[in-house]
């Protein structure tokens, strides 16, 4: 399957022919659709049918053990189509570009606080990472400054690549302690803000930090006696935040 927000997060639609089609959903030969991974929430949006009807994708998860394989869950009693059957398909775009930006914003949040990443969720106007923290979490105001700071900068986003020997000779590229990065294919994605952070990371983000919007520290928790849990919220009140 050839999964096209790799290479562009910003496509909205594309044309894509049905390889498996069953009530447990529906897989094709490339897809816009991210599937639910690396605490990033799976794609919603809909497909249209070459008759014209309209199905609504409610979720999009990976098949099995493949990370190349996603299969696209539908909605209740939806009319499944045929295999070989030609489609588009539209993601939910307002909703993709919010979990970008809060996707990149926890990369900010990992730039500015100096410990191990023991967790983390994304949601749809909101997030959370949670730190090994000895000392304690950083002040949460200086946070929020230093976060919008970023935001201000306007700083380049981009996606590339390290090869499985750059990686195992640079591992405190590596943050998270309970997620690795996959191994295995000779080489892995990294995402780097630049002169910012650059860490593995296979999920969808902007192009630039200017996009992320004015951010907003939340809740700073104690989950553990060295784990500290840090709540992350776009500060403007948005549909679905």
């Amino acid at each position: 399957m050839e999964l096209l927000f790799r290479d562009d997060p910003y496509l909205k639609s594309c044309r894509a022919r049905v390889t498996d089609s069953s009530s447990a959903g529906v897989r094709f030969d490339r897809t816009i659709f991210y599937p639910e991974g690396g605490g990033q929430p799976g794609d919603t949006g809909l497909m249209r049918l070459s008759s014209g009807a309209e199905v609504n994708i409610i979720d999009a998860q990976k098949h099995g053990d493949d990370d190349q394989d996603v299969l696209h869950l539908l909605a209740a009693d939806s009319p499944v189509p045929d295999i070989g059957e030609e489609v588009e398909l539209q993601i939910d775009w307002e909703r993709r570009h919010r979990l970008m930006r809060m996707h990149t914003s926890l990369h900010l949040l990992c730039s500015l606080v100096e410990g191990d990443v023991t967790g983390g969720q994304i949601s749809d106007g909101k997030g959370r990472l949670d730190f090994n923290l000895p000392e304690g979490a950083p002040d949460k105001t200086w946070l929020t400054e230093n976060l919008n700071d970023l935001v201000r900068r306007a700083v380049p986003v981009s996606v590339i690549w390290a090869s499985d020997e750059e990686l195992d000779n640079t591992p405190e590229l590596v943050r998270t302690m309970s997620v690795k990065p996959p191994r295995g294919s000779g080489r892995v994605r990294m995402l780097q803000i630049e002169g910012v952070d650059l860490q593995p990371c296979g999920g969808t983000h902007v192009s630039n930090t200017s996009e992320i919007g004015r951010l907003e520290v939340g809740k700073i928790e104690n989950k553990g006696r060295q784990n500290r849990r840090i709540n992350l919220r776009f500060a403007s009140q948005e549909a679905g935040s």
